[in-house]
């Protein structure tokens, strides 16, 4: 098993062909026999740059040879290419003239993982959440109609497991129904998303390879009223090309089924079943494995004891849970091993259900579940779970349906970038009557509290953890009324200052508050909730024995946990003044996690400011206090 020819050769000294590539034009130009070759560079520049970076290895590798025969028939950025996910795209960053700035890939300030409006024109859309290609294509067709603009294709690339998502279904019907609004569909099917396509689609499409494009004599696509060509080789540029200019010349809808090879010619990636390749931390190009060297997110086959993820510690509480209670079962889409459910459907086949990705239909699956008498447990990415939030208000919540949802990648994620931060469900799930949250800051608290999670039995509750190593456990000095203790000043005035800090949080504001009393003689008190929602009364009268509550979270600043709880306090009459410190109310780019916590001041020193911020004006009425340490 070894890595494609040239996988060791550093990113900056590429071979001639793709060097001399400046734009789509020059690829246009040159002869089709020296394409295989080109391919191939490509390939040994994604393995040698992404094994350094981080980032998406497999889906790219895999859709080599299609993205230069898209380039070579259509002419972006006057025809358009969606891409959907823009995960995908890196080898059409690459044919756009962003190859010098591909060592830079998911590093902050430097190339985004995704399609990026702001990096190219050639990039049109970048929402990356699978599925919505086929809704941005039927839009800009009908905008080209109306505008008379039919000379400009639109074309949308779409890989088997985004076609599992009902809203890729929505637009089909909408795309095949109008005979006069060309649309050229790029299936890519390489029989994978995170892991094999579920369901009876990925049924459907192996017949069709299997039988030539005819699978017992139907096929869908054609039925629906859409042109069908293929299934084409996805690896022979010739072909592929072949088969885009026969689509192009269609003056209706057309759907050109390509069968690639995900992680193609890059060894590890083609043979490991488990697609730990799919997105990769630092790892060594030529063994496959992690590189000794500090990574940027977790490497394939990475879980030591020391560098645990929170995903880990989660798919084994689950699994302990789900051997002592026959009625927890558990619902993903499309994303079995990223949430940690491998371990528990590994166990129990049976109660452990990927939909494909496919949330609203997983949220409504789980109420049905939970009518029939069970416990589901649904575990997707934070960012994925606002796709279903109509599930959740009116199928789960109006219901009072006891189901639990574990958001992972909650917070800030990192190299992923603005679509993949999940810095905004504790503000959705706040609308839900009845919904209990909770956010965990230890290993031992989510075991703790997904234990509680899944022993309540009117109505949903939910847990969000965090894209990070799970850390050591921090504890408490005292638990009172569900809350716990974390640090009582014994300097300065104890009723000072009320820090309270949500999830992983915790650390920063002990460390702040160390800070406070040391450097500042300001005593604090901080405080974990443990459950967020709905806002333990017991913390409001805590706040009220305070002159100044500071709430911290790595959530959006404007919709957490800290506005409801600042709401609990005025309906309650308290004149404790509320500060609350989290995520700025706009789109973050990608960057280091613990970077961008920094940036927005959830860092211990981020903490320490603003609460002497907050206290300088609660004092400015009465004698202005000497200046700051940390202040002048």
């Amino acid at each position: 098993m070894t890595p494609c020819r040239h996988a060791h050769e550093d990113s900056v000294t590429v071979a001639s062909l793709l060097a001399g590539l400046r734009n789509p034009g020059d690829l246009r130009s040159l002869p089709s026999e020296v394409l295989p070759v080109l391919a191939e560079e490509i390939r040994a520049l994604l393995v040698s740059t992404v094994c350094a970076t981080g980032g998406h290895l497999g889906p790219n590798l895999g859709v080599v040879e299609l993205t230069i025969a898209l380039h070579r028939v259509f002419d972006s950025p006057h025809d358009t290419l969606l891409f959907d996910i823009g995960h995908q795209a890196y080898v059409h960053k690459l044919l756009t003239g962003r190859r010098e700035e591909l060592r830079s890939l998911r590093q902050e300030g430097g190339l985004s993982g995704y399609l990026s409006r702001s990096e190219s024109g050639h990039d049109v859309i970048e929402n990356s959440h699978a599925s919505t290609a086929l809704s941005y294509a039927d839009g800009l067709a009908k905008a080209r109609r109306l505008t008379g603009r039919r000379d400009r294709a639109v074309v949308a690339v779409i890989g088997d497991g985004a076609l599992t998502g009902g809203m890729a279904w929505e637009a089909l019907d909408n795309i095949a129904a109008a005979p006069g609004r060309p649309v050229v569909i790029v299936l890519n099917d390489n029989g994978r998303s995170y892991a094999p396509t579920t369901g009876a689609l990925a049924r459907h499409l192996a017949a069709l390879r299997d039988h030539g494009g005819r699978a017992a004599g139907s096929n869908v696509f054609a039925q629906l009223g859409l042109a069908y060509i293929g299934p084409v080789p996805g690896h022979d540029v010739e072909e592929l090309e072949r088969a885009l200019r026969q689509a192009r010349a269609v003056d209706r809808a057309v759907l050109v089924h390509v069968v690639t090879v995900k992680g193609k010619g890059y060894g590890f990636a083609e043979e490991d079943e488990a697609d730990r390749f799919h997105t990769v931390g630092v790892i060594d190009p030529a063994t496959g494995r992690a590189a000794t060297a500090s990574r940027p997110g977790p490497s394939p086959g990475t879980d030591t004891a020391r560098d645990r993820s929170w995903t880990a510690v989660f798919g084994d509480e689950l699994l302990a849970v789900a051997e002592e209670r026959d009625d927890v079962v558990a619902v993903t889409a499309s994303m079995l091993r990223p949430t940690g459910l491998h371990t528990m459907a590994e166990a129990f086949p049976d109660r452990v259900f990927d939909v494909g990705i496919a949330e609203q239909h997983a949220v409504t699956s789980a109420a049905g579940l939970a009518l029939g008498g069970l416990h589901p447990v649904v575990a997707v990415y934070s960012t994925f779970f606002s796709r279903a939030f109509d599930q959740v208000l009116m199928d789960v919540g109006l219901h009072r349906l006891p189901v639990t949802f574990v958001l992972d990648r909650a917070g800030v994620t990192g190299p992923d970038g603005p679509s993949h931060h999940g810095m905004w469900d504790t503000g959705l799930v706040s609308l839900v009557p009845g919904m209990r949250l909770a956010a965990p800051r230890d290993p031992a608290r989510l075991q703790e509290l997904f234990r509680e999670a899944v022993a309540h039995a009117d109505g949903p509750t939910l847990l969000r953890i965090p894209k990070a190593a799970a850390g050591p456990d921090v504890g408490a000095l005292a638990r009172e009324d569900g809350v716990d203790i974390l640090y009582r000043g014994s300097r300065g005035r104890p009723d000072e200052v009320l820090l309270v800090a949500a999830g992983t949080s915790a650390s920063a504001a002990v460390g702040a508050a160390a800070v406070l009393e040391a450097e500042e003689g300001i005593g604090c008190t901080v405080a974990d909730p443990r459950w967020l929602l709905p806002v333990n009364p017991a913390l409001v009268r805590l706040a009220s024995g305070h002159r100044l509550l500071v709430t911290v979270e790595d959530h959006v600043r404007v919709t957490g946990f800290g506005t409801s709880l600042m709401q609990a306090c005025a309906d309650a009459g308290l004149t404790t003044a509320v500060r609350t410190v989290g995520l700025p109310h706009a789109y973050l780019p990608h960057g280091p996690r613990s970077s961008l916590l920094a940036r927005a001041g959830l860092d211990a020193d981020g903490i320490v400011r603003a609460v002497l911020g907050a206290h300088h004006q609660l004092h400015s009425s009465a004698v202005p206090p000497g200046p700051s340490r940390r202040m002048r």
